[in-house]
């Protein structure tokens, strides 16, 4: 698991994807990195926590109006500046981060070897990006055809979110088991793996869905799937306010997710428990009570943390 941050719009993009990176470090906090679209590209990243990132690269010109931005957990290589997103193509023309796990990383990687290529990092995630490359000046076509061709050779799970050097204002994302939100504003995008970076600046979003290709300018929100047929973007609106997304008072977030557990039990439980009937009404599984009822055993998957809380 791990976070990803996109602007284009007419702000600098630096200041929103540092902010949201740092609201979306539960997702990853090993290594952290941004590209940024600054008469090519820039790309920087760190070993560490977002704030090691930011000491790193105090002072450098991280002017711009697109930018994206990555927190990782390591799946493919171990926590390193050079395993850290972005990653940069071969040409160096393209930057990409991504959250997720190619499976088939290694096939694609020896095809590409094969041909020439050399690899600086660990990750699938180069791997990835080289192969849309390599597929893009192979055919001739655009970075948003040789994603679409890419993708359907992919085995795995991803998001990804795409810089082109050639074209400053589009981030190209596409979307398989990991989450994708699209913020949409006036003139102006946002895309993170939730909402939060962007809570502050739009209420209208667009939740992105599995095999979904998205094509996002300041001022347009293109949505594909891989056959290359348009989708009509459904925008929703958020009910969430920002406080209810950030650590507060307490020092990290499991400690507040463990402080808010009652209020939570009781959120849930509201419209199902009737207290004074002794009944729950759970609509959303009374379809399948009878095979429940009468199932030889129940599996419980979950993870988290409960918190114990001292006996008086």
């Amino acid at each position: 698991m791990c976070g990803i941050v996109g602007y284009t719009g007419p702000r600098e993009a630096y200041p929103i994807i540092i902010k949201g990176l740092k609201r979306l470090e539960y997702r990853g906090y090993d290594s952290t990195g941004v590209a940024l679209h600054n008469s090519g590209l820039k790309v920087y990243k760190k070993k560490g926590k977002v704030a090691e990132l930011e000491d790193a690269i105090l002072g450098k010109d991280l002017h711009a109006n697109t930018g994206i931005g990555h927190t990782r957990w390591a799946t493919h290589g171990e926590p390193c500046d050079r395993n850290a997103h972005p990653h940069s193509s071969a040409s160096g023309r393209l930057a990409m981060i991504h959250n997720g796990i190619i499976e088939n990383y290694g096939q694609l990687k020896q095809e590409l070897v094969n041909k020439g290529y050399t690899f600086s990092s660990d990750t699938d995630t180069e791997v990835l990006l080289n192969f849309i490359e390599e597929i893009r000046n192979n055919n001739s076509c655009s970075l948003e055809e040789a994603v679409r061709v890419a993708l359907k050779r992919v085995t795995g799970a991803y998001v990804i979110l795409l810089l082109d050097a050639d074209d400053p204002e589009t981030i190209i994302a596409a979307r398989k088991g990991s989450p994708l939100v699209i913020g949409v504003g006036k003139g102006e995008h946002f895309l993170g793996s939730d909402a939060s970076p962007m809570l502050e600046y739009t209420k209208e979003v667009v939740y992105v869905n599995d095999y979904e290709l998205a094509i996002v300018k300041p001022d347009e929100l293109i949505l594909k799937n891989l056959g290359n047929e348009k989708i009509t973007p459904y925008v929703q609106k958020l009910d969430l306010e920002l406080a209810a997304i950030e650590k507060g008072i307490y020092e990290h977030f499991m400690l507040k997710e463990i402080h808010e557990q009652p209020q939570t039990i009781f959120d849930c439980l509201r419209g199902r428990l009737d207290a004074e009937a002794g009944t729950i009404t759970m609509s959303g599984i009374q379809q399948y009570a009878e095979q429940i009822m009468n199932a030889n055993r129940i599996i419980m998957v979950a993870c988290g943390k409960l918190a114990r809380r001292p006996r008086s």
